[in-house]
């Protein structure tokens, strides 16, 4: 059970993802969360250097949709804005909803990264659904009550996960 809570990277934020590193695992597409990944929780405000990391990744190949448990409205501003596809109220950590999402970027299952700021949602439902994952740590301190709890618990999985990261490239060993 605990491999299914370990992302296969960590790393401080989208922009530190090796993506040399993916391209050579044949990985050419990402399944993102939302808030404290892409934004703060409950904004639709996307950092500069975010921006420029979906122009960068689309300009090098990869393809991107959005899969978070918000509502369709939420998440339509932010996809509008960063060109890609969404999927909304993806009931997070089911499998179901990362394997739609492959399927929507046209890839197959281990072309696909999953990247995102929980290990109880995000990280444990690509393990669970067989892909690639990256953990990110949260854009901010701020978020929604339930997550908070969820945090709490997850600094007992991160204690044995930072003795297993690379500092180079963050990949887990």
């Amino acid at each position: 059970m605990t491999n299914l809570l370990y992302p296969r990277i960590y790393v401080n934020t989208l922009l530190d993802i090796p993506l040399d590193k993916l391209r050579e695992l044949n990985i050419n597409a990402f399944i993102i969360d939302l808030d404290n990944t892409i934004t703060e929780w409950n904004s639709n405000e996307i950092r500069f250097e975010v921006e420029q990391w979906f122009g960068l990744i689309k300009s090098e190949g990869f393809r991107a949709c959005i899969l978070s448990n918000n509502g369709e409205q939420r998440i339509q501003k932010v996809a509008d804005r960063l060109g890609i596809p969404f999927i909304h109220r993806a009931g997070k950590p089911r499998r179901r909803s990362f394997l739609s999402a492959v399927m929507l970027l046209g890839v197959n299952s281990d072309q696909a990264a999953v990247i995102g700021d929980q290990i109880f949602t995000d990280i444990l439902g690509g393990n669970r659904a067989g892909l690639f994952t990256i953990l990110v740590k949260p854009l901010a301190r701020r978020e929604f009550l339930g997550t908070k709890i969820n945090r709490t618990l997850e600094l007992f999985v991160l204690r044995h996960l930072l003795r297993n990261v690379s500092p180079k490239d963050g990949f887990v060993r």
